[in-house]
């Protein structure tokens, strides 16, 4: 009897949870991350995105943040800002892999095309004080990140990894601090894969109205909304922060539903077509055009 024998019990609990172990977890890499699962799209990191890597373990963001948009079309819809969920491609030069389970956070793996702003303003802002835009946030400040970058080791992590990279990479990282480190990766996620990006036609946007004329009906919706979307990056009045300012706003309402739509992807901001449909977009441009509060 096993229970009476707790060295034999001990042994074979190993010898079983062994067997598992290799199964789900050491033998599938005989046959994942090989050149049959390389997606041409997907490029090693740079030395200052790599940078930003290790400093994202570092600071353990994994532990509240999964890297994985799971098959579901609910996952798929909420993390998946465009893209379509993971694929183990994606992953071929992540060492280790973020996968995660635990989501504390929002998952993070498309999080490159949520926010496409090229100079990282909204990650920047966020990292130094995230509930400045997201109120509710329950996550640490990491302003202390605006400190010189240490480029000790950055060639030799490349050389190991085996990941290309020339002198002008590695010039890059002169000057750099750790913030900027790790906002290049952020806004790395995500976007090697071609997203096929919903447009709203310009005939059609152009054609419509807003059905929305008693202003009063729909305001305290219409604040809402944009206090839930909007203020954390063109201010909680209109008067503008990351983004321009918006109260009384002079564009024609048909572009204002374009952009909104569309989003801009050259100045960061998110398209809301996907997120909001018809009736809430027009609600928000009610709000926009008000010119007083």
């Amino acid at each position: 009897m096993l229970e009476k024998n707790p060295v034999i019990f001990i042994i074979l609990a190993f010898v079983v949870i062994m067997i598992g172990t290799t199964i789900t977890m050491i033998a599938p890499f005989k046959w994942i991350n090989s050149d049959s699962d390389k997606i041409a799209e997907v490029k090693p990191y740079t030395p200052l995105q790599q940078e930003g890597r290790d400093l994202y373990m570092r600071e353990g963001c994994n532990n509240c943040h999964s890297q994985t948009v799971r098959t579901l079309a609910a996952d798929v819809e909420r993390y998946g800002y465009g893209g379509t969920y993971s694929k183990s491609g994606e992953f071929i030069y992540d060492r280790p892999h973020l996968w995660g389970s635990r989501r504390t956070g929002p998952d993070l793996a498309r999080i490159g095309l949520k926010y496409p702003d090229p100079r990282g303003a909204w990650h920047r802002k966020h990292m130094e004080n995230p509930r400045s835009v997201v109120p509710a946030s329950n996550m640490p400040a990491y302003a202390f990140l605006n400190k010189p970058l240490d480029t000790t080791y950055s060639e030799r992590k490349m050389k190991l990894l085996k990941f290309p990279y020339t002198p002008a990479d590695l010039d890059d990282l002169n000057g750099k601090t750790e913030m900027d480190a790790l906002i290049a990766y952020m806004r790395k996620l995500g976007t090697d894969i071609p997203v096929k990006k919903s447009e709203v036609p310009v005939s059609a946007a152009t054609a419509r109205s807003n059905p929305f004329t008693d202003l009063k009906a729909v305001e305290e919706e219409a604040e809402s909304l944009y206090k839930q979307h909007c203020a954390s990056c063109h201010g909680g009045e209109r008067e503008g922060t990351l983004g321009p300012a918006l109260k009384g706003s002079a564009r024609s309402e048909s572009d204002l539903f374009k952009i909104i739509s569309q989003g801009v992807e050259a100045n960061g901001m998110p398209a809301f077509g996907t997120l909001l449909d018809e009736q809430k977009v027009w609600k928000l441009i009610t709000y926009i055009k008000l010119d007083t509060k």
